[in-house]
């Protein structure tokens, strides 16, 4: 039995997403893919796969709003993971961490 090609894809960008070598971007891009992911189209799955080909340092500036979002990447799914984050890191700080 062979996976859906959506689900291949989107077990790798799971992958990829939680082993950034970064822990910042793990624990935001991690949650997000595994949350949200399934609920991407295609196009924001592409858009996501190709925000992974940066440099995590940068990634995480991007997310975080330190630096700005070159036009090379979706603006649109940069906000879904920023709302996500903000939702995720509020969750985690009210059961507790930080």
């Amino acid at each position: 039995m062979t996976d859906h090609p959506d689900t291949t894809k989107l077990d790798r960008l799971r992958f990829r997403a939680w082993r950034r070598g970064f822990r910042e971007a793990d624990l935001v891009l991690g949650p997000f893919i595994d949350t949200v992911g399934p609920t991407l189209d295609e196009s924001e799955l592409d858009a996501f796969q190709a925000l992974l080909e940066a440099e995590d340092h940068q990634i995480y500036a991007w997310i975080i709003g330190e630096a700005p979002l070159p036009a090379d990447y979706d603006a649109a799914l940069m906000g879904k993971i920023q709302t996500f984050m903000r939702a995720h890191v509020a969750a985690a700080v009210a059961e507790g961490a930080g």
